[in-house]
Order: C-alpha cells, then structure tokens, then sequence
C-alpha cells in the first residue's frame, strides 16, 4: 500500500449524485423543467386562493381569469361543512344513437352511468378522485349554470354543456365501442328516506329531470380539441 506523507489516511471520494451526475446540458434542462413545474404550483395556488378568498379589487379585477382557469375541474366549495347535508340520491343516466363501424344505426336505452361508477368503486378501499367525482361534479356544474327550463345562465352556460356532454360521449364510447351520434341525459332524483323515529315523511317517487337531444360534434369525441 502506498505511503502518504505524515502518515494520514488518503481522502475518500464519492462520484455526484442526483441532477449532479448529468452533464452541463442535462442539468440546465433539469432546472428549467424544475422552474417551470415551480412556476406553474404558483400560479394554482395563487388562482385557487383568489377563488376562495372573499371579494376583493385583485379578484373582481381578474375575475375571468381566474374562472377560466379554476371551472371546472379545480372547483372549491363549502358542502362537506354544510349545516344541513344534501338529503337526494341523484344518478345521472343517458341514452344515445351510435352507429356502428358497419353504419349500423341504432340507439341505446337508458343507462345509468352513476350506477356504474358506484359499482366500480364499491369494495375499492381507494378509489381514485375521477370514479367518484367526474360525473357528479360535471352534473353539478351543468345545474348550477342553467335553469329549469334549461337554458343556460351566464357566461359558463355552454362551458358546462361541453364538459358534461364530453365526459357522456367518452363513456359511451368507452362502452359500446360505437360513433355517438346523439344523446340525451337526465337526471333522477329520489330523496333519501328520514329515520324512523324523525317523525319526518319524505317522498317515496323519484323525479326526473330530462334534457333535449344533444347532437355529438367532433370535438366532443375521445381525443377531440376545441
């Protein structure tokens, strides 16, 4: 073994690690990658805060900004804290006309696509935010920006025809493995019955609320742009 002058023990050296190891190129793609990935949780979070923060000149200021951005997948709200729960067992159901690759027409019955995504996540210990949200979310937002009769109220009206209708056309092609040419959604509603010693009675029939016929257009495909 070699000497070292004074008798000390040679120095141990440890290749890099991590973005370290890389070369000069590959570690200026790694910071920028890391900044913009940085860049971008700013600004959510920044958007998300302007959303739930109460009314202020920033926020009234960049009000469209921040709703384009925040509806509709990142809503916030209030309902698990709610002084008094929802009380309604809502599904959504749909049924359509598709044309099979043959051109084949022909329409598919009433399907309850909430029955579909409870059976999916039933036993399931963690089933993922989109089984047990998309849907239910997306008929929400629809409600919320229309009235009875259906027509659209505000600016976010056809926003929420588009996604709700997005989200069907998907799943209906998912299933049959057809062109959707049509649909039709509806929404049954049933309330959930009181406890026994509440004293309270509750209607037992469910209600129904129908939307027209929706033509499908190609950007409401899977894979389909604005």
């Amino acid at each position: 073994m070699e000497a070292h002058e004074g008798g000390s023990p040679p120095e141990e050296t440890h290749p890099p690690a991590g973005v370290a190891s890389l070369r000069l190129p590959y570690r200026i793609a790694a910071a920028v990658a890391l900044a913009a990935v940085a860049g971008l949780a700013c600004v959510h979070l920044g958007m998300v805060f302007l959303h739930v923060a109460p009314s202020n000149t920033l926020s009234k200021r960049h009000a469209e900004a921040v709703d384009d951005w925040i509806y509709p997948e990142f809503e916030q709200n209030w309902k698990l804290f709610a002084p008094n729960p929802l009380q309604q067992n809502i599904a959504v159901q749909v049924r359509a006309e598709v044309r099979a690759e043959g051109g084949e027409a022909r329409q598919v019955g009433w399907t309850d696509l909430s029955a579909e995504d409870g059976r999916a996540i039933d036993g399931n210990p963690a089933p993922s935010h989109t089984q047990q949200n998309e849907l239910r979310r997306a008929w929400d937002f629809y409600v919320s920006s229309h009235d009875d009769e259906n027509r659209a109220v505000g600016s976010r009206g056809r926003l929420a025809e588009e996604y709700l209708r997005r989200i069907v056309v998907m799943r209906l092609t998912r299933t049959h493995g057809a062109e959707v040419e049509r649909i039709q959604i509806r929404s049954r509603t049933l309330q959930v019955p009181p406890p026994s010693w509440s004293g309270e009675t509750a209607e037992t029939e469910p209600r129904y609320r129908v939307l027209p016929w929706w033509n499908v257009i190609t950007d409401d495909a899977p894979g389909g742009t604005r």
